[in-house]
């Protein structure tokens, strides 16, 4: 009589998958984080833009951009990005202002702080900045 035999697989084979499956883990999942900190600044970026467009209205009403600011918060426009609501990855304020000048920020907060490009600026003429040393302008802005 012919012994049967079941097949499947054995437990060595499924502890190389299982090592396979944490080593390709390993490998994604910094680059997802890293994907999702940059979509993250991205986001800020847009909401500084629009925070200088509020900023702008301001002033051609009130020509001057003092009185914008509310203890380095703005009744203008939103105080966190994402302005639309949720979990404020960047808290947004006006740094400083004057009757001609201002300086915004959006600066990193919660699972956003460790953003290699640290605080983002935007400033009335357009220029854009950051407080990271060695990042660069190109992966921040």
């Amino acid at each position: 009589m012919m012994k049967q035999t079941q097949p499947g697989f054995t437990l060595i084979e499924l502890m190389i998958v299982v090592a396979i499956i944490g080593i390709l883990v390993g490998i994604a999942y910094p680059s997802y984080q890293a994907s999702v900190m940059k979509s993250r600044r991205a986001d800020a970026q847009g909401a500084l833009l629009g925070f200088a467009n509020a900023m702008e209205r301001y002033f051609t009403v009130n020509t001057t951009y003092v009185g914008a600011a509310n203890t380095g918060t703005s009744p203008i426009f939103s105080a966190t990005s994402p302005v639309d609501g949720g979990t404020p990855y960047y808290n947004l304020t006006i740094n400083a202002a004057t009757a001609s000048t201002y300086t915004l920020w959006a600066t990193p907060t919660g699972a956003q702080a460790a953003d290699q490009c640290g605080t983002l600026t935007l400033d009335q003429t357009g220029a854009r900045g950051f407080t990271a040393a060695g990042a660069t302008s190109g992966e921040c802005w």
